[in-house]
């Protein structure tokens, strides 16, 4: 039931019903005044939360950005890049979601705070300063009322007329404070419902346009969180081979921890007691000793692992080394050792008799040497014809019999089996009644596990130790192209029967591939079956143990790639530096800078670079045709080809013989002649430059870039560098920023 409506007519009739009704509109009044306080306190309180809340979210965004992860080995996988940088992902939504929440609240005190106080105050506050002028008036009408009723009708006229008349008077004026009264309480109540009410209405929209940020912020980040779910999922799969990788070797060093010693550069390393001698007594004091039998320098380093504070005490050069009698000394495992620059005997204490005869070992000691020999036998594949026939029948095995099989080299055979099967195929005398095409005794499960046993039973891998690093370095790198164009460098080093093995496994590892809709083997399964195979270690550790995922990555691109890497010679050095500058649509990584294929060569680095080079005669043959055009001004201690002007290129030699190495037929049709000496002037670069080319002006960067050689400029974006003229090398700027002079890419800058 809503209140009853207040009439004029009654305020001249002020009968109880008015009072009555007037009563309830009073009330109200108060009810609402009461509501608009709390909420007013209420609103502030969740005005003060929501700052407290927005501080605490800014401070975990800031400790988010400030985390920054390490992972272990020198480079990260693709995966881990992106889980790197997700913190900061995270601190930058929070961030931007804050940035909106400020706003909100910055908007609360104006659109809810300000109004509902203004109302309070401007409206239910006149209308309580209405009531009170009302009741004044009201207890003095009524007052004189009662004395004017008083009134002696014996008195004067003159008397009684001038009290009527002053009776009437304050009536009048009460019935004006009266409908002034009952006009303010009834607009009140008429205001409320949207004084008070809209303020409401415009704080719940700032909230609304705060939430539909949020949301909006969400949309925009489910691109990098599937792509980070994805990164997750492939990292957390990766772990679980690598732990199981990991607890092998824990379990095999906790076994037999002398066969997995880490090599060292030196002969040998450990801790050792050297007595000390003392005034009274001696000491044995803890030192850290290394040798290098080849200098045989001696070097013994005081270190504490409590503050883990390391100190060179003294290295000198090994004269002689003797083992110490047992009944000669009370302290076990001791010996003797002699310095060139030194007077004296130091005695040493091993940490056990078999650290005694290795220390003794190593300095060729009296002590015999006792030798480890490791008593496993070497396997007898090969890659010879055996082994080719091998690995094909294998192969058109799986081909012709299981390539939809699910899980094909991901489940291994039967150890039994798969042991009695390679014993037959490795045997001349039965390799041929061994039939795997038809055969029903032989699994296909059996079959792989045969084949990648055989593989691994090779005395190196298929991708050589050598090589190895090579492989590795190759899948570090930023870009997928660079990627591709080493490893295709790499494969063509390795020795020829590993590159034609290596090229029969890859063209069959793709057949799979292509069949991975039934057997579920994707080209990364394949690479994680295949990459520890085919680039095991040379030695087992945990570093090594952290690079099974880049030897993944390197199977991966043999496989997708094995014709272009199998089947076409790989493009030379510069070629393949230059052609992985991008456009300007996607800009080149600061480690893609393509090689200067002109500079100035030390004795050593010609012998590096011979590949390209022209012979003396052709060298000859080159300068002759310069100083034979118009530019025979040109400094002949240094050129190149690609610094003269248009009228000089004419007359560049065109067939003169490479020493060595394959040209590609993007190669150009000249030689490629590296200079004997220094390069030419800043100043003759510039002239050589197109008509079109800028020179001396300044740019602005467009990216950031983080120089990766000394010759390059670190810088962010909007950067201003100063007299900005072409580089003597392609795709490269060269100019000044904060005093220092470098590099700049090109598709990296606008000319102001």
């Amino acid at each position: 039931m809503g209140l009853p409506a207040l009439e004029f007519s009654d305020c001249y009739l002020d009968g109880p019903q008015f009072r009555e009704r007037l009563r309830s509109h009073e009330n109200e009044l108060d009810k609402t005044n009461k509501f608009i306080k709390e909420l007013l306190k209420d609103g502030k309180s969740l005005i003060i939360a929501l700052k407290t809340l927005s501080s605490a979210q800014r401070k975990f965004a800031q400790s988010l950005s400030d985390f920054k992860f390490q992972c272990i080995g020198d480079t990260e996988t693709d995966d881990e890049m992106c889980i790197a940088k997700s913190l900061q992902e995270f601190a930058t939504v929070l961030n931007n979601l804050e940035d909106e929440r400020e706003r909100m609240i910055e908007n609360a005190g104006e659109v809810l705070i300000t109004p509902l106080e203004k109302f309070r105050k401007e409206q239910v506050g006149a209308a309580k300063d209405a009531k009170k002028k009302y009741d004044k008036v009201n207890e003095k009408y009524y007052s004189m009322l009662d004395k004017h009723m008083n009134l002696s009708s014996k008195k004067k006229e003159a008397q009684l007329h001038e009290a009527d008349s002053q009776l009437d008077q304050v009536r009048q004026h009460f019935y004006e404070v009266s409908l002034e009264y009952v006009y303010k309480v009834q607009e009140v109540q008429e205001r409320k419902m949207f004084d008070f009410v809209e303020p409401l209405l415009a704080f719940l929209q700032g909230l609304f346009t705060f939430y539909h940020h949020g949301y909006e912020l969400a949309t925009d980040f489910s691109g990098f969180k599937r792509d980070l779910s994805i990164s997750i999922q492939n990292t957390r799969t990766r772990f679980e081979g690598t732990r199981s990788e990991v607890e092998c070797l824990m379990e095999k060093m906790k076994e037999n921890p002398d066969e997995h010693k880490s090599i060292s550069s030196f002969t040998m390393e450990g801790y050792l007691y050297v007595q000390e001698k003392r005034p009274f007594g001696s000491a044995w004091i803890k030192h850290y000793c290394t040798y290098m039998r080849d200098t045989r320098l001696f070097s013994m380093a005081l270190y504490d692992q409590k503050s883990g504070i390391k100190q060179v005490d003294e290295v000198f050069t090994l004269k002689s080394c003797i083992r110490r009698k047992t009944d000669s000394i009370e302290k076990r495992f001791c010996f003797d050792v002699e310095a060139d620059d030194r007077n004296g005997i130091i005695t040493m204490q091993a940490l056990s008799e078999e650290e005694r005869r290795l220390w003794l070992e190593a300095m060729d000691g009296k002590e015999p040497v006792y030798v480890n020999k490791d008593n496993q036998t070497e396997g007898s594949a090969q890659l010879d014809n055996i082994g080719f026939n091998i690995i094909k029948k294998c192969i058109h095995a799986v081909e012709t019999r299981g390539i939809n099989e699910q899980g094909l080299y991901r489940i291994v055979g039967v150890n039994s089996k798969v042991q009695k099967l390679l014993n037959l195929i490795m045997d001349p005398k039965t390799s041929n009644e061994v039939d795997l095409d038809n055969s029903g005794d032989w699994e296909i499960k059996t079959i792989t596990s045969a084949l990648k046993n055989y593989l691994r039973m090779l005395p190196a891998p298929l991708m050589t130790y050598q090589f190895q690093r090579n492989f590795i370095k190759a899948a570090k790198l930023d870009n997928q192209e660079s990627r591709i164009a080493d490893i295709h460098l790499v494969i063509h080093k390795i020795p020829e029967k590993n590159r034609q093995m290596l090229h029969l496994l890859m063209q069959h590892l793709a057949n799979v591939a292509q069949h991975h809709q039934q057997n579920l083997m994707t080209v990364a399964n394949l690479g994680v079956v295949f990459g520890p195979t085919l680039l095991r270690p040379q030695e087992e550790t945990v570093a090594a143990i952290m690079d099974i995922k880049f030897q993944n990555i390197v199977v991966e691109i043999l496989i997708e790639n094995h014709e272009k890497i199998f089947n076409t010679a790989p493009a030379v050095n510069f070629q393949q530096k230059t052609t992985r500058t991008s456009s300007i649509d996607k800009p080149p990584s600061c480690s893609e800078r393509p090689l200067t294929l002109f500079h100035t060569t030390s004795s050593n680095e010609k012998t590096e670079e011979r590949d390209g080079m022209l012979n003396s005669s052709a060298e000859s043959l080159a300068f002759s045709n310069i100083n034979n055009s118009s530019c025979n001004n040109t400094p002949r201690k240094s050129f190149n080809f690609d610094e003269l002007p248009s009228e000089c290129k004419a007359n560049r030699p065109t067939s003169l013989p490479l020493s060595s190495g394959p040209v590609s037929p993007s190669s150009p049709s000249w030689p490629m002649v590296s200079a004997p000496s220094s390069p030419l002037p800043a100043s003759s670069t510039s002239s050589d430059s197109s008509p079109g080319s800028v020179t001396g002006r300044k740019a602005r960067a467009l990216y950031a870039c983080k120089a990766e050689h000394d010759s390059e400029l670190s810088f962010s974006t909007g950067a201003i560098f100063e007299n900005v003229h072409p580089s003597q090398e392609p795709g490269w700027l060269e100019g000044s920023l904060d005093g220092k002079t470098g590099l700049i890419p090109e598709n990296y800058v606008d000319f102001l």
